[in-house]
This record gives structure tokens, C-alpha cells and sequence, in this order.
């Protein structure tokens, strides 16, 4: 039996690091998948030929085919009026990659944060150390949408969040 900030069995430790981990990179694989058709879509859209379609708010259009079907792909600058009632988000294949990502840091760490969060030999309690990290992450999420919402060009965005990684994990070791 483990002896950590969450009691977890070897045997159950395992299994559930097995399972977050497939459910991880199934999830990646499907995000960067859909992130990848978002990508050729939008590269891929022509100018609507109908006048009506432009007027109504589409900013362009793709003919697809795909297992024998065809399909009208319409993308709108802004939402349209009215919303079909059913409407497809593709939100899924992200939350599943941070929800299984985050399940496993808490399976790999803060499960066991005595013997991974903590150096031998440091003062810091295990609960301390988890609290520390969490904290981090949420320090860190504030800083990298503020620094988004005020550097708008990218040559200046990425250097500057490069420099704050690198900052945080030197303060962090």
C-alpha cells in the first residue's frame, strides 16, 4: 500500500495511470485531428457565389465529399441571427485532453507528492508542496490570458511567455 497525500493501492495506482495516459493521447490525437480539419476548412474557403449568402452573413464556403456523401460547409464572419437548435461543438477533444492530462498529474505527483513534489532532505510537507503547484497552475493561467489580451502581435507575445516559463521553472527548482 502507498503511503501519500491520497491513498491509493500499487495495483489501483497503476491502473489508473494506464487508463488516464491511453485516455490522454486519445483525446490529444483527436483535438489536434479536429484541430487540423478547422485548419485545411478555413484555408480552404471560397467566397460564397450567392449574393443572399453573403448578405445573410457568410464569409465563405466549401464543398466537401467524404464516404460517398457531400457536404456544404458555410462559415459566418459573426453568429447568425438565430442558431440551429442543434449545433455541433467541437470542445470535447480539449476538455478531455485537460481532464485526463490533470487526472494524471494528480495520479503521478500529488498522490505520491512526498516522494515526487518534494526533494529529499526539504522541510516542505507533501500537502504544501501540491498546494504550491496548484496555485502555480492558476498563477500561470491568469498571466498567460492577460498577457494574451494586451500583446496582440506574436513576435512580442511568444519571446515574452518563453522568458516566463523559463522563469517560473527556475523559481520552481
Amino acid at each position: 500500500m502507498a503511503t501519500g497525500l491520497i491513498a491509493l493501492s500499487d495495483a489501483l495506482r497503476d491502473w489508473l495511470d494506464l487508463g488516464l495516459r491511453w485516455t490522454h493521447v486519445i483525446a490529444a490525437m483527436a483535438w489536434i485531428g479536429s484541430s487540423f480539419y478547422f485548419v485545411l476548412l478555413d484555408q480552404s474557403l471560397r467566397v460564397p457565389k450567392d449574393p443572399a449568402d453573403r448578405e445573410a452573413g457568410v464569409g465563405g464556403e466549401l464543398w466537401e465529399v467524404h464516404g460517398g456523401g457531400f457536404y456544404h460547409v458555410q462559415k459566418y464572419v459573426v453568429a447568425p441571427p438565430r442558431l440551429p437548435e442543434h449545433l455541433a461543438w467541437f470542445k470535447w477533444e480539449a476538455y478531455g485532453t485537460w481532464l485526463s492530462g490533470f487526472g494524471l498529474m494528480i495520479v503521478l505527483y500529488y498522490a505520491e507528492a512526498s516522494s515526487t513534489l518534494v526533494k529529499p532532505g526539504d522541510d516542505l510537507e507533501p500537502w504544501l508542496a501540491v498546494a504550491i503547484s496548484i496555485a502555480l497552475l492558476a498563477v500561470a493561467w491568469i498571466a498567460y490570458d492577460a498577457l494574451n489580451r494586451l500583446v496582440t502581435d506574436g513576435r512580442v507575445l511568444w519571446p515574452a511567455l518563453l522568458v516566463l516559463v523559463a522563469l517560473s521553472a527556475w523559481a520552481s527548482a
